[in-house]
């Protein structure tokens, strides 16, 4: 299993806002294919994912706010 934490965001960024997951949980992923779309005050990123398998659990609801570093 393989954990999916937000990345470092920004020399100043320390926090952003989860926009919408674009799998659900025990959806089957590919290497690189986003996963979920963040956001702060200054750009919107979307966050791939680091190996093939299946998401099993989201830590994170859309409309939370996350640090940089937590778990999604």
């Amino acid at each position: 299993m393989v954990d999916i934490r937000v990345p470092t965001l920004g020399e100043s960024v320390t926090e952003a806002t989860i926009g919408r997951w674009f799998k659900k949980a025990g959806e089957p992923v590919s290497v690189d294919e986003p996963l979920v779309e963040l956001e702060t005050d200054k750009v919107t990123i979307e966050v791939p994912a680091p190996a093939a398998g299946v998401l099993s659990e989201i830590a994170v609801a859309d409309g939370e706010t996350v640090a940089v570093g937590a778990l999604l």
